[in-house]
């Protein structure tokens, strides 16, 4: 079995809780409001800012035998920069502030998820991040394109408010195939064990994340 497969099975439980939450059950079936939509993208945005400073701290960190890594790093940074704003004009065409979402504090479960991956980076082993990567990205290609659809027709909202949900389910099964390279490359087993570890982590609080959205009545 590749790492890549053993991240998947090894993780099993703390994805069935990410996907449990009932407010994606309510999104795939269209019966999610505009005010949890905007909530959802509320919190994207606070933690989809972090992305690039979180790619900087990895490869910063990285070691020397890591080269290989540090250099793809370079390259996601590249492309996932700007990816924030992208989230903030989908709130503005949704009809919401998006200017106070800029300056709102997440709810606890999000600032808790990136002030866990940062720690990881800074104080255990930068390989970390990769169990975030491997929670978001794999649950953009399982969720994202199937629930802008559906999405879009239940709440009537133009092309323009879901720019962040339709290009990561496509761009993220492109980065998934690269991660899935990259991962199976690791023969550290201390950073394979990183990976693992932090995954869990990351898929509990973005469970705990949906479960902080509000559900339609």
């Amino acid at each position: 079995m590749t790492f890549f497969d053993q991240i998947q099975t090894q993780t099993a439980s703390e994805r069935a809780y990410l996907l449990g939450a009932p407010i994606i059950a309510q999104a795939i079936s269209g019966q999610v409001s505009r005010a949890s939509y905007v909530a959802f993208l509320t919190q994207a945005y606070h933690h989809v800012k972090h992305t690039v400073p979180l790619l900087m701290a990895c490869g910063a960190r990285l070691p020397d035998r890591l080269e290989w890594l540090r250099r793809a790093v370079a390259e996601y940074i590249g492309e996932e920069y700007g990816h924030d704003e992208w989230v903030l004009n989908d709130i503005a065409a949704c009809g919401a502030d998006a200017d106070a979402v800029r300056h709102s504090l997440p709810a606890m479960p999000t600032e808790l998820m990136v002030s866990y991956v940062y720690d990881r980076i800074a104080r255990h082993n930068p390989v970390s991040f990769f169990g975030m990567v491997n929670v978001l990205e794999g649950t953009s290609i399982a969720l994202a394109t199937r629930a802008a659809g559906t999405l879009q027709t239940s709440l009537g909202l133009p092309n323009q408010a879901f720019s962040y949900l339709t290009s990561h389910g496509s761009l993220d099964l492109e980065h998934i195939k690269l991660y899935e390279n990259l991962m199976n490359q690791l023969d550290d087993e201390g950073d394979k064990t990183a990976v693992v570890h932090t995954a869990r982590v990351v898929y509990r609080l973005y469970g705990e994340m949906f479960r902080t959205l509000p559900l339609a009545a």
